[in-house]
């Protein structure tokens, strides 16, 4: 049984979050929403800054979110049953850090009030992605940026 003291996300279970609980998750930095590449041989990964076609992003924000899994193949939905293995998820990302056991950010907006503060803290794509019409080849987009450690 939930604790109504406690904000939704740190006394409910993920499975037990109602829809709209768990879109609120979602910080709106959209790093999910880049193209990632893994090597066949090894399994690792590599980020890009290129983003789905989908995305808004100045607003970080998929212009297409009911259908997006129908109109781009790939699209890969969270669920509470598939976040362990969702690798590619970014260390900051509030479904990750939930399902980790771990607090929420400072600046994601269901701690502090705004939605603008993951995008003044620089945690989202914002300014730092480019589109795929405008991307080209992907192996010469990749970036650092979004498995690395927030501190």
């Amino acid at each position: 049984m939930a604790d109504e003291t406690l904000p939704f996300w740190k006394s409910k279970k993920l499975d037990e979050m109602s829809l709209q609980e768990w879109d609120s998750l979602c910080d709106g930095c959209a790093k999910c929403c880049l193209h990632k590449l893994e090597d066949q041989d090894s399994g690792d990964l590599a980020y890009t800054d290129v983003a789905c076609h989908l995305l808004d992003i100045g607003a970080c924000l998929c212009r297409n979110y009911a259908e997006r899994t129908f109109v781009v193949p790939d699209c890969i939905e969270l669920m509470p049953t598939n976040l362990s293995v969702l690798r590619w998820l970014p260390p900051t990302c509030a479904y990750r850090l939930i399902n980790e056991g771990k607090e929420l950010y400072w600046w994601h907006y269901l701690v502090s009030g705004s939605r603008e503060d993951v995008h003044k803290e620089g945690i989202s794509v914002r300014g730092r992605a480019v589109t795929e019409s405008r991307a080209g080849n992907l192996e010469d987009h990749i970036v650092p940026w979004p498995e690395d450690d927030y501190e």
